[in-house]
């Protein structure tokens, strides 16, 4: 019995987790919202609380990614009374997969792509990781061929206006 255990736990530490999912986070996901949302409104600030009210995220969530977005240089952010956000360059300006890349924490698919984690033993051997490294290329290479203006221009904000409501 105590052999089979070791052989179980030896084929668990061998095999790389492949199970995992190529999904965007949250903040991610609102980030994107949230430059869109701003993108729709390129002719003047718009407020947290007004992005947070059409997506229906929590007004304090946003707040800290509007924040890193700010300092990432998407969106300008001004304080006070009469404050709020617009877009720090022009949307044709701001691809996705700029707002991906600085708002995503790794691209990790599997552990052996994180080499301070990694304890995959095959890793100097595995020929998942080419291919793997490949798909991960492929999916930023095509994020990288849309800009803002692509996804929120006079057609999309037309969409957003009928299922928003709040778009104006």
């Amino acid at each position: 019995m105590h052999g089979d255990a070791r052989s179980r736990d030896r084929a668990r530490r061998i095999r790389c987790r492949i199970g995992a999912k190529l999904r965007l986070t949250k903040h991610s996901d609102y980030a994107l919202r949230a430059l869109i949302y701003a993108a729709c409104h390129e002719d003047r600030l718009v407020s947290t609380a007004e992005i947070s009210a059409a997506f229906g995220i929590s007004e304090n969530h946003l707040g800290k990614i509007v924040h890193a977005l700010g300092r990432a240089g998407l969106l300008e952010v001004r304080r006070g009374r009469g404050g709020g956000v617009r877009l720090a360059r022009p949307a044709s300006a701001i691809s996705v997969g700029e707002v991906v890349r600085s708002t995503e924490p790794d691209f990790a698919l599997v552990e052996c792509f994180d080499r301070e984690h990694d304890t995959c033993p095959i890793t100097p051997a595995c020929a998942l990781i080419p291919p793997l490294r490949a798909a991960m290329a492929a999916f930023m290479a095509a994020l990288d061929g849309f800009t803002l203006a692509d996804v929120a221009g006079p057609n999309s904000q037309a969409k957003y206006r009928r299922l928003l409501r709040v778009l104006r």
